[in-house]
């Protein structure tokens, strides 16, 4: 929380915009050949020689995509960050450089800035990241973050998602659905706090999928994993809306349809007990929960032999033609229509 009235609040008044810049981003150190001037001028300057850029942008609205009062500013820093870098890391590329533009409002002291700011930094220090520029400025409506993520790649290396072709596999990295259940979580132990705000909370049963929605990790290991194992996928993209939207994007911009097994879609313990103590449904949360942050891919049957064996890996149905639509095989073995209910942002909350 930042509202501790015991802690030293510094008014964003008395540094001004460029003293705040200056303050928040002394730490960043320039990492890659390719920045040729980070922050500190009117532009920043890279050069990638010869390489394709990928550019990407999120933002991130309080009330919107974040609630402050079980968000830690530091996991805030963090998670913008991921964000942006799964869509890089989607394309089968490598992330480079950030730049970070943030609105406040007067609630705000730098000492919070300076908490988004350390997370924002470990984002930086661990996925090998330059921050090279940005903006800040005033807010009525609370907190506002906007980060561009820029990558390189070489031309044949790029991976779309119109590119899918009939018999291709379906493959998904990690497990699905965790971090939806953390914030049903969160925010059960929200409302609890509100009623009750002596109440202490025992998490540890849900770590996994607390640990999924506060801090979730960029899939940047896949990348080279499918390098190392000579894999090119024949189109990815990354997890934020649920699986069965991200499917559906493939489906739709290849122009195939697909089967996807029910039974394969991988879930993580914790996911498979809280379901049942919340009564959800695990695949209904697998395929619209969202926020996963892991990567979805086709990839040609020649390359199974080379994945099938791989913990990281699961291959969970394959491309058909687009005649045959877009369908969920149960359990029971029945086919059935696969609808996009994950995340829409541009929904009334």
């Amino acid at each position: 929380m930042i509202e501790d009235k015991n802690q030293t609040r510094t008014s964003l008044k008395e540094l001004g915009e460029f003293g705040l810049i200056k303050h928040l981003t002394q730490n960043f150190k320039i990492q890659h050949k390719s920045t040729v001037k980070g922050v500190g001028d009117d532009a920043a300057v890279l050069d990638m020689k010869g390489m394709k850029t990928l550019i990407t942008t999120d933002l991130l609205i309080e009330g919107v995509h974040f609630d402050l009062s079980y968000m830690p500013l530091k996991h805030l820093g963090y998670k913008a960050v991921m964000v942006n870098l799964s869509d890089v890391y989607a394309m089968n590329g490598n992330a480079r450089q950030i730049t970070v533009s943030i609105a406040v409002s007067n609630r705000f002291p730098l000492e919070a800035l300076e908490e988004l700011y350390e997370g924002i930094h470990l984002a930086c220090k661990t996925y090998t990241i330059d921050l090279i520029g940005g903006d800040t400025t005033s807010s009525t409506t609370g907190l506002l973050i906007s980060i561009t993520a820029i990558g390189e790649i070489k031309k044949e290396d790029v991976v779309y998602r119109n590119t899918a072709k009939p018999n291709d596999l379906l493959v998904v990295t990690g497990d699905l659905g965790a971090s939806y259940l953390g914030l049903q979580v969160l925010e059960r132990e929200k409302q609890v706090f509100e009623v009750n705000p002596d109440s202490q909370p025992d998490l540890t049963a849900y770590s996994y999928l607390i640990e999924r929605q506060l801090k979730p990790e960029a899939r940047k290991d896949i990348v080279k994993l499918l390098k190392d194992l000579e894999v090119k996928p024949t189109a990815m993209i990354d997890i934020s809306d649920g699986l069965s939207s991200e499917i559906l994007h493939i489906c739709t911009q290849s122009k195939v349809g697909c089967n996807l097994y029910e039974e394969k879609i991988p879930l993580d313990p914790q996911v498979i007990s809280t379901c049942e103590e919340f009564d959800l449904n695990s695949t209904t949360v697998a395929l619209s929960g969202g926020e996963d942050y892991e990567l979805l891919f086709t990839i040609s049957q020649e390359d199974f032999p080379k994945i099938k064996a791989n913990p990281h890996l699961t291959v969970i149905g394959h491309i058909v033609d687009e005649s045959l639509g877009v369908n969920l095989v149960t359990r029971a073995n029945q086919q059935i229509k696969l609808t996009a209910q994950g995340w829409n942002a541009l929904e009334n909350k």
